[in-house]
């Protein structure tokens, strides 16, 4: 027998989503836990070929941490998002500057929202 089924409007996903971008791309810890469940799941992009994946609010608070920390001033900007029920994409570019140069990766995100909040975070990349 299947379980309740969460119905949530595209709208609502998307605002969750947004919230959680400008809280990431501030760089703001606190906010951007705070626009996730208490059981967060975020899968990056490294190492390759598949990544690491984080579960629990204080690995991805560390995850998260350590992104912010070896990235000051990098954005994440949105060239694309949609959202059916739950789930979101968001098709993104990924800019950087540092004191070895500048440089750019575009990738997606694929989201799933609950109650209002992100609850997964699964990080793609070109190349």
């Amino acid at each position: 027998m299947a379980g309740p089924v969460e119905s949530m409007s595209g709208d609502a996903t998307l605002a969750a989503i947004e919230r959680f971008n400008a809280a990431f791309n501030r760089q703001d810890i606190d906010a951007t836990m705070a626009a996730m469940t208490d059981d967060p799941i975020f899968e990056n992009t490294n190492p390759p070929p598949d990544g690491q994946r984080s579960v629990g609010a204080d690995a991805v608070r560390q995850a998260f941490s350590e992104f912010f920390a070896s990235s000051p001033g990098a954005q994440f900007e949105v060239e694309e998002q949609f959202a059916a029920g739950k789930r979101g994409v968001v098709r993104w570019i990924y800019r950087w500057q540092n004191p070895g140069g500048e440089g750019h990766v575009r990738g997606v995100d694929i989201f799933t929202v609950r109650d209002g909040k992100v609850v997964e975070k699964l990080s793609y990349v070109k190349g």
